[in-house]
């Protein structure tokens, strides 16, 4: 298999691993929300919950260098070396980071505050690159541009999530310290359904990112 190759298939896993963990965080939530349940059972589904939620959080990052790297590989771009290197090495400090914020469990606001304002930009970034290609100021093909605007509105609903999450954190700490009432559960069960709309709209895009990429020219 050459170069072409592997990339295919490591662009693939990205998707794979991104639809599959958020399913498994889906599913875990179910089990979070149940107020039936006892506090360490839910709070065991909510360490599960937040460890798979990894996977998709790395496959975001790493979506867009497999991606450029792909695109470059098969001739669909026009880019020197230098800029998918630099690609992959922006991931992985933005992986770094995200892993820090994982591990620190709520204990790095200033890193958390500057992740927050890194995925604006890079949305912003995507939409604005998306539009000049579709204006013809960037040489690309029409589905390389589409599969931009989708990488930002996954950005986009990622960051929703974590507003809609808000009142769930403290919710969380409440369960934790096993003195949960019928008000922290509603307010679980509350955010955990707005989120699945939110994750419901996150594999339309993933979906529709595929189906761009099954319909291109090999």
């Amino acid at each position: 298999m050459d170069a072409a190759g592997w990339l295919t298939l490591l662009h693939l896993l990205i998707f794979v691993y991104w639809l599959g963990a958020d399913l498994g965080a889906f599913l875990s939530a179910s089990v979070l929300a149940d107020a039936s349940r006892t506090a360490p059972a839910r709070m065991a589904a909510a360490g599960i919950l937040l460890n798979v939620d990894m996977a998709p959080r790395m496959a975001l990052i790493f979506a867009l260098p497999t991606g450029l790297a792909l695109a470059v590989a098969k001739g669909w771009l026009t880019l020197a070396p230098f800029w998918v290197v630099f690609a992959f090495l922006g991931a992985m400090v933005w992986a770094a980071i995200a892993w820090r914020i994982h591990l620190a469990h709520g204990r790095a606001p200033v890193i958390a505050q500057l992740d927050r304002y890194w995925r604006i930009a890079f949305a912003l970034g995507l939409l604005l690159a998306g539009l000049a290609a579709f204006a013809g100021f960037l040489q690309m093909p029409a589905f390389l541009a589409g599969k931009l605007f989708i990488l930002a509105g996954a950005v986009a609903l990622g960051l929703a999530i974590r507003i809609v999450l808000k009142p769930f954190e403290a919710a969380i700490g409440v369960l934790a310290a096993g003195k949960a009432d019928d008000a922290t559960n509603a307010v679980i069960a509350s955010a955990i359904q707005r989120v699945r709309i939110l994750v419901v709209l996150l594999w339309g895009l993933l979906l529709g990112a595929a189906w761009l990429g099954l319909a291109t020219p090999a």
